[in-house]
């Protein structure tokens, strides 16, 4: 008691190092667990007064050595994380005296600093995510997808892509992150896609109109290549993100299949038919061409689509059975010709699909190629 009593005394002169340094010291002795109450008490209030330090430093001193510690004082910790950002930020950083809703209110008050160290905690809670993918700013949101510490909800890495999902570097840290829902990634490609068609270099290149069609096609291909990434159960996440968004289009559906996308195509079809997925992935595997035909009807399929799905399935089935080896390049060049002698639909729906099958079948010549001539090389 005497002790802290010279110690108020001697703040009153001491130069600022001077203060820092016993402010530390001070600290460090009240969350030892060796002193008595009555010199606890005596140091806490001692702490409270150095609050009104007018030197930043002798609080950042305190910050730094009591931003780790349960034992440390509650109202001098908060009223540390109220402080000017340098000296709030060890603590709000580390400590573990400030609850969800202190952080949350932190967040929703202060600048994209603060917001940023509240994100680079080592354990973010869902609430506090879900506060920074709310109003954080492109710097908060990109170190919170980078701390592996972070409670992140589907709805939270939503968020984030529709506020900041023209920031180049966010899209690359979620696009590597494996807990991005499918639904997400998919809302990533096509974010990716606008940025690259509305970059002014490829406007100056490409002219307007141009640039928007071939980012469109490269979203498409882009979302076919994303089924693979995603997990069968996580299928219908896909399907629904993508019907709400009015992509899942016949057309769609037949690139997916000509890329031997099946189950996918399966659950796609129970999704826009109403039927139990069990029933149609048995049709898929194992029905007839009239029961798959009026499946696909019921699902809002176009007539034009029928005969070259029907066409790709049967090829499929084989492979799966092990009676034959193919791959897209065969599948859409069988389903190109099935479309040739189909009738059905308007002419501009034929030639609408024609085209969409050079397209993929002339896609995989030159991947297939590019592959064989890499592995040459490597040879």
């Amino acid at each position: 008691m005497i002790v802290i009593q010279r110690f108020l005394k001697w703040i009153e002169t001491a130069k600022v190092a001077e203060r820092a340094a016993a402010a530390a010291a001070l600290a460090r002795a009240y969350i030892r667990d060796d002193i008595c109450f009555e010199d606890r008490m005596a140091a806490e209030a001692a702490l409270t007064l150095l609050l009104d330090d007018p030197s930043a430093k002798v609080r950042l001193a305190l910050s730094e050595t009591l931003s780790l510690s349960h034992r440390a004082p509650a109202q001098v910790v908060a009223a540390l994380a109220d402080d000017q950002p340098e000296v709030a930020a060890p603590v709000l950083l580390r400590s573990p005296l400030l609850s969800d809703s202190d952080l949350v209110d932190r967040a929703a008050t202060a600048g994209g600093e603060i917001q940023r160290l509240l994100a680079c905690r080592p354990r973010v809670s869902m609430a506090l995510s879900a506060a920074l993918a709310e109003i954080g700013t492109a710097e908060a949101c990109l170190a919170l997808v980078g701390n592996e510490g972070a409670q992140i909800a589907g709805v939270s890495f939503r968020r984030m892509i529709e506020r900041h999902g023209g920031n180049g570097a966010l899209r690359a840290a979620l696009a590597a992150d494996p807990r991005l829902p499918p639904d997400c990634r998919h809302m990533l490609v096509v974010r990716t896609g606008e940025a690259l068609s509305a970059a002014p270099i490829v406007k100056a290149l490409m002219g307007a109109t141009r640039a928007e069609h071939v980012a469109r096609e490269a979203c498409v291909r882009a979302s076919i290549t994303l089924i693979d990434r995603t997990a069968s159960c996580e299928h219908a996440a896909l399907v629904e993100h993508l019907r709400l968004r009015g992509d899942l289009t016949s057309a769609f559906l037949a690139r997916a299949v000509a890329h031997g996308k099946v189950d996918f195509f399966g659950v796609a079809l129970a999704a826009l038919s109403g039927r139990g997925e069990r029933r149609v992935q048995a049709l898929l595997s194992g029905g007839r061409a009239g029961a798959l035909a009026a499946l696909f009807s019921s699902a809002g399929l176009k007539p034009v689509t029928h005969a070259p799905i029907l066409a790709a399935l049967s090829i499929w089935r084989e492979v799966a059975n092990g009676r034959r080896i193919a791959g897209p390049q065969e599948v859409s060049w069988h389903m190109l010709k099935a479309l040739e002698g189909c009738e059905a639909g308007p002419q501009s729906d034929r030639d609408a699909l024609a085209t969409l099958l050079k397209r993929i079948h002339l896609e995989v010549l030159r991947e297939n190629a590019r592959q064989q001539a890499l592995a040459l090389a490597a040879a």
